[in-house]
């Protein structure tokens, strides 16, 4: 009878799992975790968790007759067999959903970063009225965490070394959200380098000291993968995976490097894969990856073990996603999908810098869209536009080329602009 193990006992590995039974699997099922929790999901760490509104997310998987292997840390990989801190795991067929780990900054190693569950509960526990919090980073936990400790009377500053918040949707974008820190009470300090963190502060490149009582990073992660280097499996910033999310051997490891090829598969934040759609490697660490990835990473491990192949020619065998993420900041939901180009063309809907009025609750939503030369909607930003994001996501799937002029028009529903669906 076949052994599939799966590393990694977040959302990636606990869908996997589904997946797996789902898919007609009736092997054994070993999944390896580092932490010591069920698989759980990580979004509402920033949200509920941090607010107190929950103090537990985990996933209501099935994982009955699952051998869960958790607080064990993979340390090795060769074919057929897992290494970890509590001895090796034999397997047949084999998923990498390891995800990835925060990236930390020089100095003291009292910094916080946001990305287990006991990474919220401890920081909670800190975040009380009066006290001083420094956010390093401006993107999406970074303004999350601030968003909260704002609400909760906590004295905060963000320091961000780039010229606005939110950087990956642009300056321009990103630029609309500076007043929202203002309104909130929130000191932004952009373009500000850090030196290095220390147990009762942030040093600045400038020579500044920013006293806090907690400082939190949230400048990025880089995928765990560090453990395969010897594998010979291919790293390149991420577990290297074709479209059907096979792991792809390294250029030294001599043909298939010992693998029977498809029976190393790879999903979530750990992965880089290859986009048909946008013709480049792609590495996408949001929720939606690891909770869709498992569909087509499962089907290739089972196809593999029955001694097929998969098919080239059938869309639903491959994995080929428009990105989609989402956030929520100084009270305002953010959705973002699709991938703008160096040479997309920015077109807002509506006016950003609009307030509320008297009587409203909330200023009114805004959205922008980025166009490629040849007309294509590319990607699309909503800001309290849900209904946009919804029709949006059906013209970026459908490589659809609305007119612009339209698109800007919020008289005109972006529905009577998208493919209908079938």
């Amino acid at each position: 009878m076949d052994r599939i193990v799966v590393v990694g006992g977040g959302l990636a590995g606990g869908r996997t799992v589904v997946e797996l039974r789902e898919q007609g699997f009736s092997g054994a099922i070993t999944l390896v975790g580092a932490e010591e929790h069920r698989p759980y999901d990580r979004p509402p760490l920033s949200k509920a968790v941090l607010s107190g509104r929950t103090d537990d997310t985990t996933l209501p998987f099935d994982l009955d007759g699952v051998e869960l292997l958790l607080g064990r840390h993979a340390t090795g990989l060769r074919p057929g067999v897992l290494e970890t801190d509590g001895g090796p795991v034999e397997f047949d067929g084999l998923v990498l959903a390891t995800g990835a780990a925060p990236v930390r900054l020089p100095g003291s190693a009292d910094q916080r970063v946001l990305r287990t569950i006991d990474d919220a509960r401890a920081l909670r526990e800190t975040l009380r009225p009066g006290a001083r919090l420094v956010v390093v980073g401006a993107g999406w936990i970074g303004a999350e965490v601030a968003t909260h400790a704002a609400a909760h009377e906590v004295a905060v500053t963000v320091v961000e070394a780039g010229a606005s918040p939110l950087l990956a949707l642009g300056p321009v974008v990103g630029g609309h959200t500076v007043p929202w820190y203002a309104a909130a009470g929130i000191d932004l300090r952009l373009g500000a380098a850090v030196a290095q963190i220390r147990s009762d502060g942030v040093e600045l490149a400038g020579g500044e000291f920013l006293p806090a009582d907690a400082v939190v990073v949230g400048v990025g992660v880089r995928p765990d993968v560090s453990w395969l280097e010897s594998s010979g499996l291919r790293l390149d910033r991420g577990l290297v995976v074709d479209e059907w999310m096979s792991a792809v051997p390294g250029a030294d490891a001599g043909g298939t490097g010992g693998y029977r090829p498809g029976s190393v598969v790879g999903v979530g934040d750990c992965t880089a894969w290859w986009s048909r759609r946008y013709e480049r490697r792609m590495r996408v660490e949001h929720w939606e990856c690891a909770q869709e990835s498992p569909r087509v990473a499962v089907a290739t491990l089972l196809r593999t073990l029955a001694g097929g192949q998969p098919s080239s020619e059938s869309p639903d065998d491959i994995y080929n996603p428009v990105p989609y993420f989402w956030s929520q900041q100084f009270g305002r939901m953010i959705q973002f999908a699709g991938v703008p180009g160096p040479d997309s063309t920015l077109v807002l809907r509506g006016d950003p810098t609009a307030v509320a009025q008297p009587g409203a609750k909330k200023a009114p939503g805004w959205s922008a869209g980025w166009f490629a030369p040849d007309g294509r909607l590319v990607a699309l930003a909503t800001v309290g536009r849900p209904l946009d994001m919804v029709a949006g996501r059906r013209m970026l799937l459908a490589d659809a080329a609305p007119d612009v002029a339209k698109f800007s028009d919020l008289d005109i529903a972006l529905k009577e602009l998208a493919p209908q669906p079938a």
